[in-house]
């Protein structure tokens, strides 16, 4: 049974840091790409893709947050991390992380809100 759990949202002001954490279970974590997607307030049927790396250690961020958030992995762990930089008010969302492509299984995510 897959399980994914994010942590590490919470409330920040712009130019803020946070990172989030997803533990992932039920998968052979080392072997899958993995990535973060967000969830706009308002946009309850679109989830962006902000990062994902590959199993290899390849990245690749949308150009909404290149230069700003980094994407890692720690196979020991079975986690992906998210650090996320310089934050700007239209970062707010909630943070999911999945496969790439997604499962249809989704996480309860965590909520990042950026104020202005």
């Amino acid at each position: 049974q897959v399980q994914l759990v994010e942590s590490g949202g919470g409330l920040v002001q712009a130019g803020g840091s946070l990172r989030l954490s997803c533990a992932a279970s039920g998968i052979i974590f080392s072997l899958n790409t993995m990535g973060w997607y967000r969830q706009a307030p308002g946009k309850q049927r679109e989830r962006e893709l902000v990062a994902h790396i590959t199993n290899t250690g390849n990245t690749n961020y949308a150009g909404s947050v290149k230069g700003r958030f980094t994407i890692s992995r720690d196979n020991a762990k079975n986690t992906v991390y998210l650090q996320m930089n310089s934050l700007k008010p239209e970062d707010t969302a909630v943070y999911y992380c999945n496969n790439l492509p997604p499962r249809e299984y989704w996480g309860q995510g965590t909520q990042v809100t950026v104020s202005s």
